[in-house]
């Protein structure tokens, strides 16, 4: 089955509010962001005076870097700054922070995955039990936080020591707690889980294009993704479980993951599959990413 994800409407701290002339133009909680977008090569809805005059930053590649580059803000825009999500049950608040890859530490497309995430472990903690997550890749901690209010066991990994101090904020804020910290390099960490014959009830990836671990391990997504999905095949809990991968990367679409899924998992109950997209005011819909999940 191919689905695709919206970002829930009711997220009152995140809105969409243009997009096209490849950039998008952004609402997070006070503040509007105006940065860059390489999918939106459509025209905007809007003019470039509106944006110019709506927005409370605005970024700007730096000439010399296809990645990196500098903000150009108004008086009174506060950086960092802290939005929330309530929804489904979950109450998580998030620090942002405008950095020089563009990033604010959140991505909002992946709200859909966080309810997912809510509804998949109450229902295995229905037993009494306390399902273990593993969550790769895991960045701010997003998907880390979901987890844990909805009351799961939750391992957290990440190559980037400050991306897991930012994380272990976010859990603060949200008035969590006990969340497993890992500074790891998440192919190394998911084979030495294997040797060891752990079991995950529900494992998250959110692998980037390229990245180093901590001790200058080199990763590849489209070298290694598959072998690392079939170490988390066996890492995977047999009976009460879920899985979450996503991939931002031009050029993958949801038909290799299909592939790798069907391949590495076998026949998997429940799919959904497809592209994560968000829809802005003039109702164009952005893609940002791909997705499959599935679950018992």
């Amino acid at each position: 089955m191919s689905i695709q994800l919206i970002t829930p409407a009711a997220w009152t701290d995140y809105e969409l509010i243009d997009s096209g002339n490849f950039q998008k133009l952004e609402r997070f909680g006070d503040y509007i962001l105006s940065r860059p977008e390489p999918q939106a090569i459509w025209d905007k809805s809007l003019s470039d005076t509106e944006w110019e005059r709506s927005a409370h930053a605005i970024f700007r590649r730096d000439r010399q870097s296809p990645e990196r580059g500098d903000w150009q803000t108004k008086p009174g825009m506060r950086d960092p700054w802290y939005v929330q999500f309530q929804q489904g049950g979950l109450s998580l608040k998030f620090k942002l922070a405008l950095t020089t890859f563009k990033h604010v530490g959140l991505f909002p497309e992946q709200a859909d995955n966080w309810l997912y995430l809510n509804n998949k472990i109450r229902a295995l903690s229905a037993n009494g039990s306390r399902p273990k997550v593993l969550n790769l890749f895991a960045y701010t901690g997003g998907a880390s936080l979901a987890a844990r209010q909805a009351g799961a066991d939750v391992t957290h990994v990440d190559a980037v020591k400050p991306v897991i101090s930012w994380a272990r904020e976010n859990m603060d804020y949200s008035e969590l707690d006990n969340i497993r910290w890992m500074v790891e390099d998440a192919v190394k960490f998911v084979r030495r889980e294997v040797r060891r014959g752990n079991r995950y009830n529900g494992i998250i990836l959110d692998p980037p294009a390229y990245g180093r671990g901590p001790d200058g391990e080199k990763w590849v997504l489209e070298e290694q993704l598959n072998d690392l999905l079939k170490s988390c095949a066996d890492l995977l809990d047999r009976t009460d479980f879920f899985f979450i991968i996503n991939l931002y990367s031009l050029g993958f679409s949801s038909l290799i993951l299909d592939n790798l899924i069907g391949q590495i998992f076998g026949n998997v109950p429940n799919p959904e599959w497809g592209e994560l997209a968000v829809s802005d005011q003039a109702h164009k819909r952005l893609p940002l990413g791909v997705f499959y999940r599935f679950s018992s």
